[in-house]
């Protein structure tokens, strides 16, 4: 859309116009910045993750992330959970959800015995799918 004249009658005449090159840029911009941090929000909770061969699907943006650090220690979803609580928060979460998966991040560190409390109190409270959470292996692939 353009406003003033088009006859060029002395060259001195302004035209007022919507540039979007600049908008369209900085929409560029913030698109690779979503792209680039948008897998590093399960992140937050320092856990030493153990590594898998296995090629992994996608986890879902309207997830729900169960971390365990080294110590034994539960998050949901960044918020630190006491083990008696577990049950009981996994419920209400869970209670409206169609979907009722749990992705498990679990520290290399962690005694099994934590893990296997989490994912029975998931049972509990009717999580029908639980998938555990790794990290690519690092350096060169051995043959075995």
């Amino acid at each position: 859309m353009a406003f003033g004249r088009f006859d060029n009658d002395d060259g001195n005449h302004e035209m007022a116009e919507i540039n979007i090159i600049p908008l369209v840029d900085v929409m560029l911009v913030l698109l690779i910045i979503f792209m680039v941090t948008a897998p590093l929000s399960i992140g937050g909770i320092k856990i030493e993750l153990p590594h898998s061969k296995a090629k992994g699907g996608s986890v879902d943006e309207n997830r729900v992330v169960l971390s365990i650090n080294r110590k034994g220690d539960y998050f949901l979803d960044k918020l630190q959970i006491p083990r008696l609580e577990l049950e009981k928060r996994m419920k209400a979460i869970y209670e409206h959800r169609e979907r009722r998966e749990l992705y498990i991040r679990a520290d290399t560190g962690v005694q099994y015995g934590r893990v296997v409390d989490a994912m029975s109190a998931a049972k509990m409270a009717g999580v029908g799918k639980i998938s555990m959470l790794t990290q690519p292996p690092t350096g060169p692939a051995r043959k075995q």
